[in-house]
C-alpha cells in the first residue's frame, strides 16, 4: 500500500512538471505490437478513478464481505451492543481481509504491477494479469449454483468455461455465495449463545422472575463462555480457514 501511495505521488509529481511545460494532457502512442500507450496524464486521471471504486472493490471482491458479516452476527449473538464499535470491527476486517488476500496481492504485484513499472507491458496488459489472481480468487469462492443463477437471469450459456465468465457475471455470483457463507458460519455462531439464553429464561420462569430481563442474566454467562473458549481466535482462525477449505 505505501509502494503504492509513492508511485502515486511520484506520478502526479511528474504530471505537474508536464503540464507545467506545456505537454499535451491527451496523447495516444500506438505501440509495433498494435496496442495503445497513454501519456502519463491520462493514467493518472484513470488512477485517480479507481481509487473512488476501491471501497466497492473492497466489499465485492475480497473475503472483506463475510468477514464483516459473521463479526456484526457475533457481536449481536453474544448480546453486546456497542462492544466491539463499529470502528474495531471495520479495522479488524479490514487487517484480516489483508491477511487473507495477501497472496492474492503477492500474485498481482509480481505479475502486473512490477512488470508495469519497468515498462515490459501496457497498461491493458497489465489490467489483464492483474484481473487473473482475483478471478481465481472469486470463482474459488463462488458457488456453481449462484452463478448458473446469474447466468439464466442474463440469458448467457455460451460460456465453455468458468474462465470464459465476465466480471459482470462473476461478481454478483461471488458477493451472493459471501453473503450465504456468513449467514451459514453465523448460525452455527449463535447456538451456544442460544442454548444460554434458552437455560437462563428457563431458569426465571421458573423461580418466578417475570419481570427480570433473561439477556441481562445471560449476558455475563456468554461472555464468560466466549473468554474461555478463546472465542476471538477460534472465530478469526475458522474464517481465514474458510477461504482455504
Amino acid at each position: 500500500m505505501i509502494k503504492w501511495l509513492c508511485l502515486l505521488a511520484g506520478l502526479m509529481l511528474v504530471s505537474e512538471q508536464g503540464m507545467a511545460a506545456g505537454v499535451n494532457a491527451v496523447s495516444v502512442t500506438t505501440a509495433p505490437d498494435g496496442g495503445q500507450t497513454y501519456t502519463v496524464t491520462i493514467q493518472i486521471l484513470a488512477l485517480m478513478t479507481m481509487l473512488t471504486l476501491l471501497p466497492a472493490m473492497l466489499l465485492t471482491m475480497t473475503s472483506f464481505t463475510r468477514i464483516m458479516i459473521v463479526l456484526g452476527l457475533l457481536r449481536q449473538a453474544i448480546g453486546t451492543a456497542q462492544a466491539p464499535s463499529n470502528q474495531v470491527l471495520l479495522g479488524l476486517s479490514l487487517f484480516l481481509t489483508i491477511f487473507i488476500m495477501m497472496p492474492v496481492f503477492d500474485n498481482i504485484n509480481r505479475e502486473a504491477v512490477q512488470p508495469y513499472l519497468e515498462e515490459q507491458i501496457s497498461v491493458m496488459t497489465a489490467l489483464e494479469k492483474a484481473a487473473q489472481p482475483l478471478r481465481t480468487f472469486m470463482l474459488k469462492q463462488t458457488r456453481e449454483a449462484d452463478l448458473d443463477m446469474f447466468m439464466r437471469i442474463a440469458d448467457r450459456d455460451d460460456f465453455d468455461t468458468v474462465d470464459d465468465v465476465p466480471f459482470s457475471l462473476l461478481l454478483p455470483a461471488f458477493v451472493t455465495s459471501e453473503l450465504k457463507t456468513a449467514f451459514q458460519i453465523g448460525f452455527l455462531i449463535f447456538l451456544p449463545f442460544l442454548v444460554i439464553d434458552l437455560v437462563v429464561a428457563s431458569v426465571l420462569m421458573s423461580m418466578g422472575m417475570m419481570m427480570l430481563s433473561p439477556m441481562i442474566v445471560s449476558l455475563p454467562f456468554k461472555l464468560m463462555l466466549f473468554v474461555l473458549a478463546d472465542g476471538w481466535s477460534l472465530v478469526l482462525e475458522m474464517l481465514a480457514a474458510s477461504f482455504y477449505v
